[in-house]
């Protein structure tokens, strides 16, 4: 990773979006500036931003360490819409079941509302009883399942699924069904032996990439009917112009992203040690992806807590940056009280992250209990 230009404010709100690297930044002004031409056309301007993207391709599939189709799309949601709508198009005969969670992000949980109410019988899988969650979403499957839609790392506690057990004995239970994974909070910060799936949805504003760019991972031979028509680019797949620039910043973005398994591990210890030592602060993550961390500080409310924080420049949040600040359920759904849950803080970590910004948080908070708690 090349240096980063520092801002003296501590942003632990990585889970919503993250600062783009400085290389991700040059990669997307250099072809602004110098490879601005449409793919689609045949002079060398526009043979010059078709090899950007087939290198960007390249690059996000070697992250991924799967074979088959990359399509670029405007983010995540449009990624998993395209999947959720498409695949029951393409597959119509396969059945009508679709198996899913009870705490998907709302780009998959909208999708999929829309699709029961037009017919599919979906069931939704609650992580109440953790200990032999995946085995239920596998016990959940019949020879009239469609498709799995299940995400990898949830946004809001971290909670993880082994995306590549699930695959492989969904597989064994109907060979047919389609396997779909939001994987958006896990990719580049989880090694990638642990994912896999038919169909991935990616987004690059979460792994310090441009915001407006996702992508959607197709293994070979999976049909989906396109969410977008018109001009017939990426292989009539998407229509639209590519943004080359963009999707440059996203494969600078996967390049650049370092190892920072340990690193998480050892942030996340170190916060939960010194929430430890606080009354009356409970964790709502278990199992979860060592970069995000939730936590609910009893008698003080979110908001209050977020906002006090602020005043010190340093940046959270009270939950998905996508319930813009209403309750989004999740927790509820992971045995978390309507109470502890209106308490509740997400912490979530980047590469730049410090001991010195886990310590300044921890010392916020405690003087935000003395200063709020009643």
């Amino acid at each position: 990773m090349s240096k980063q230009v520092s801002i003296d404010l501590i942003y632990l709100d990585n889970a919503a979006t993250t600062r783009p690297f400085d290389s991700v930044i040059k990669a997307v002004g250099d072809n602004m500036a110098a490879n601005f031409g449409n793919a689609s056309s045949l002079h060398r301007m526009g043979i010059n931003a078709e090899k950007v993207i087939k290198d960007a391709k390249t690059v996000l599939l070697d992250k991924l360490g799967l074979e088959g189709g990359i399509l670029f799309t405007s983010g995540a949601t449009e990624a998993s819409n395209t999947a959720l709508f498409g695949v029951p198009k393409a597959y119509r005969h396969n059945g009508g079941g679709i198996v899913t969670t009870t705490f998907e992000h709302p780009s998959v949980a909208r999708p999929l509302d829309a699709l029961a109410d037009s017919g599919y019988n979906v069931v939704r899988v609650s992580p109440k009883g953790i200990a032999d969650y995946e085995q239920r979403i596998i016990d959940a499957v019949n020879e009239k399942t469609l498709m799995v839609s299940i995400m990898w790392v949830n946004n809001e506690t971290g909670f993880m699924i082994d995306t590549a057990r699930v695959y492989k004995a969904v597989k064994r239970e109907n060979p047919h069904t389609i396997v779909h994974v939001d994987a958006v909070q896990g990719f580049c910060k989880l090694p990638s032996k642990q994912l896999r799936a038919d169909i991935i949805s990616l987004s690059a504003h979460k792994i310090h990439g441009p915001k407006g760019i996702g992508a959607l991972y197709f293994a070979k031979n999976i049909r989906f009917e396109p969410l977008i028509r018109g001009g017939g680019q990426q292989k009539d797949l998407r229509s639209g112009t590519e943004p080359v620039d963009l999707i440059a910043g996203f494969a600078e973005a996967v390049r650049s992203y370092p190892d920072c398994t340990q690193k998480y591990a050892a942030l996340n210890d170190r916060l939960t040690a010194a929430l430890g030592t606080l009354d009356d602060v409970v964790i709502n993550s278990f199992g979860n992806a060592k970069n995000i961390l939730n936590f609910s500080v009893r008698g003080v409310r979110s908001e209050i807590m977020l906002h006090s924080l602020e005043e010190r420049e340093i940046y959270v949040s009270s939950g998905s940056a996508c319930s813009k600040g209403k309750t989004s359920g999740v927790l509820a759904e992971f045995g978390v009280s309507d109470k502890d849950a209106d308490c509740a803080i997400r912490v979530s970590m980047s590469p730049f992250t410090e001991e010195s910004d886990i310590d300044a948080l921890a010392e916020g908070i405690s003087d935000g209990i003395k200063r709020f708690r009643r």
